[in-house]
């Protein structure tokens, strides 16, 4: 038992030695070295046999090189063993678990091989295996195994690589296209021929970091969940005992669109109309995103710049602007919106109004229309602290200190703001309105108007006679909002009997104002002749109530072609009709050396009012002959009479002087009183001197409206005091 373990150990040795020698040869040292794993190992059996005689015991196999053989493919290899303890024994070659060769040492028999294999194995007689142009698929564990009758079974394991030099080393990359967040990458290398022992991958030129991300995989590398930061350049490194190769492959993750990024600039809250901008949209990705800019459903540009100009925007151009962004090796998207405030000021200034509700309420009013955004109204001077958008309404109490009172409305805007004022007012004094007209059935039109000025308008009430009067369509009838009552009758007389009354009525107040109707009248003619003396202009007015349909222009003097073309001459007669709403005429074709009288009738249909006193053009008339023989007959007789009076006059005053100087007799008490008259001023006449004549411009009349001039004044003579003696 001794010496089988010397054997084992010395075997040990022996193959130790032989390794360092085959390192030694590699390094340089004769290839001849390398037989000394056989001649030592014949010489240790050797040994064994005579040193240790208990040897002879056992069946012994060793192996005569290293038990892992590397080799080429096509080169001969040959597993080399030595046996001892036993003569001629039986043995079989397995590769793997398949038994290749059978055979008894020492016997004259052919050993026996298998048939796929007996042009590459080959038996030597000390029971070696030699393998001829070993090819690629032979690399395998080959165990040998000997067998003696009573000594049982020895083993022996050689392991056997075949190896071929590397030739188109290529890595292709599974799969083609890698977008980030994927499951797995694969890494694939392949070759023309070449048998690898040991793999080593670089990334970028460095070893791959230890991570469970990488997986190396017996034909290549596997990375999980690869992202962006995985681009970039693999590296594989194939070795073998025999030879080295290194192949690359450049990865892009495709990734993105990431999270876009909007800018814009000029960067502001709002833009005014006419402004300009630029926005701008960036997110990174590979390859590149295109950028498309979209407002609402309507494409703007496309590109990669990702730029968009905005040039004199309106305000049709704010709201909100999309971002497309588009991967298209991935057909992966994302978008972003931003929103543009293009602003615009109101047009023009805000408008102030007030109105009454049911008479108790007003209601103010203030718009401004129009505007990006709408302006905000409001009404500070009021209680009421509300707003309001375009057009704002606000409903207070009417109040006697809202009367007369400025209201502002306030309009807010981010391009700038205004306001505007209002005031209500309580209606003030008027005077009705009268206008007369025919319509086509010959009925007598007559039109009142009532309009008072206030603010909220009036609403206008009517009355006749103390009765409301109510619109009915026929004979009365109420229009403009109330403001004028409309009287229809045939006859005008029917129209002089009623008095009408309107009242103007709002929230703040009510005026009222009585009148009735005239008949037809003129307040005022006059007469204006041109510098040639053919042509006369004719004026007048007309009293504010008072009926006229037209008027009648009269003429009296020498022949004017009529209206009916006929010269007529003598009295007054009409030369020209005129309708209610004129105001002058002109009469033309006159004979500047003649003399003229004109004047002006008012009608209400069949009915004439007064005439206009006659006003005379044209040269002043002579006096007739008989006149003239009158006035010559009549101063001589005036100068005797008035002599024959004053001769009366101083006999009576002689007479009364020559009965003062009679004898008096006694008289009663009675008779001595003195009878005394005073003749006193009337009391009728004017004190004080005469009375300058009336201002018709103040009265709008024309002093020449009066139909003779008015009388001089005389003043009364002093009083005259008589006494009666009795």
């Amino acid at each position: 038992m001794i010496g089988f373990t010397l054997f084992h150990w010395l075997h040990s040795w022996q193959v130790l030695l032989c390794d360092w020698l085959r390192g030694v040869s590699s390094a340089g040292v004769p290839s001849e070295m390398k037989m000394c794993e056989r001649l030592s190992g014949q010489a240790l059996m050797v040994f064994l046999a005579f040193a240790l005689p208990c040897a002879r015991c056992a069946l012994l196999v060793f192996s005569l090189g290293p038990a892992q053989v590397d080799t080429l493919t096509g080169t001969n290899v040959t597993l080399a063993v030595s046996f001892g303890g036993a003569p001629d024994p039986a043995l079989t070659w397995f590769k793997g678990h398949l038994p290749v060769v059978t055979w008894t040492v020492g016997s004259g028999v052919v050993p026996d091989i298998a048939q796929s294999h007996r042009e590459v194995l080959r038996l030597e007689p000390n029971g070696s295996l030699t393998l001829i142009k070993v090819p690629l698929g032979y690399s395998s564990r080959y165990t040998l195994e000997m067998t003696k009758s009573g000594l049982g079974t020895a083993c022996l394991n050689f392991t056997l690589r075949v190896f071929e030099t590397f030739q188109n080393v290529t890595v292709t990359l599974l799969p083609e296209r890698v977008q980030e967040g994927m499951e797995e990458l694969m890494l694939r290398y392949s070759m023309l021929r070449g048998v690898v022992e040991e793999q080593l991958w670089f990334f970028n030129g460095r070893p791959l970091p230890d991570s469970p991300r990488y997986t190396v995989l017996p034909s290549g590398l596997a990375v999980r969940g690869p992202g962006r930061n995985d681009t970039g350049r693999y590296t594989v490194a194939l070795s073998n005992p025999f030879s080295s190769k290194t192949a690359h492959v450049n990865v892009t993750v495709l990734y993105g669109p990431d999270e876009p990024i909007i800018q814009v600039s000029p960067a502001r809250d709002f833009y005014v109309s006419g402004d300009s901008l630029t926005l701008s949209c960036q997110a990174d990705g590979s390859p590149r995103p295109t950028v498309e800019w979209m407002f609402g459903d309507q494409a703007l540009s496309l590109g990669q710049t990702g730029v968009l100009n905005l040039s004199h925007v309106q305000t049709t151009q704010g709201g909100d602007y999309t971002c497309m962004l588009l991967n298209h090796m991935t057909a992966a998207q994302r978008h972003k919106s931003i929103s543009v405030h293009i602003y615009e000021r109101p047009p023009g200034h805000p408008t102030c109004s007030v109105l009454a509700e049911d008479n108790v309420h007003l209601r103010y009013e203030c718009r401004w229309p129009g505007g990006t955004p709408p302006a905000r109204l409001s009404f500070p001077d009021l209680i009421n602290a509300s707003s309001g958008l375009e057009n704002f309404t606000l409903t207070v109490k009417a109040s006697h200190h809202l009367d007369g009172k400025s209201v502002t409305c306030e309009g807010i805007h981010p391009v700038g703001g205004d306001k505007c004022n209002i005031s209500a007012k309580s209606p003030v004094d008027f005077f009705p309105a009268v206008r007369t007209q025919v319509d086509s059935e010959g009925k007598i039109v007559v039109s009142i108007s009532c309009v008072s000025e206030a603010t909220p308008p009036t609403v206008v009430s009517w009355f006749r006679g103390g009765e409301a009067v109510i619109g009915d369509g026929a004979e009365n009838d109420i229009s403009d909002g109330t403001a004028r009552l409309i009287i229809r009758h045939h006859n005008v007389s029917v129209l002089l009997l009623h008095n009408y009354t309107c009242t103007c009525t709002n929230a703040l107040g009510r005026r009222s104002r009585h009148l009735h109707l005239q008949e037809p009248s003129i307040s005022a003619f006059g007469l204006f002749p041109h510098q040639d003396g053919t042509v006369v202009t004719l004026t007048w007015e007309v009293p504010p109530t008072s009926i006229v349909t037209g008027f009648d222009i009269q003429m009296s003097g020498p022949d004017l072609p009529s209206v009916d073309g006929n010269h007529r001459s003598g009295t007054y007669r009409t030369i020209l009709p005129k309708p209610s709403s004129a105001r002058s005429a002109d009469i033309s074709d006159l004979d500047p050396k003649a003399t003229y009288r004109f004047r002006v009738v008012p009608r209400a249909l069949m009915a004439e009012g007064q005439p206009t006193v006659s006003r005379r053009i044209g040269p002043g008339e002579g006096l007739s002959g008989p006149a003239v023989a009158g006035i010559a007959a009549g101063i001589p007789c005036s100068i005797v009479f008035l002599l024959l009076v004053c001769s009366l006059i101083y006999l009576l005053l002689y007479w009364s002087r020559m009965k003062s100087h009679q004898t008096r007799y006694p008289v009663s008490r009675a008779a001595n009183k003195v009878q005394t008259t005073h003749t006193q001023t009337p009391h009728n006449l004017l004190v004080g001197g005469p009375k300058s004549p009336p201002d018709y411009d103040r009265l709008q009349q024309a002093p020449s409206s009066l139909s003779v001039a008015p009388p001089s004044f005389v003043p009364p003579p002093p009083p005259v005091r008589v006494a009666t003696t009795v």
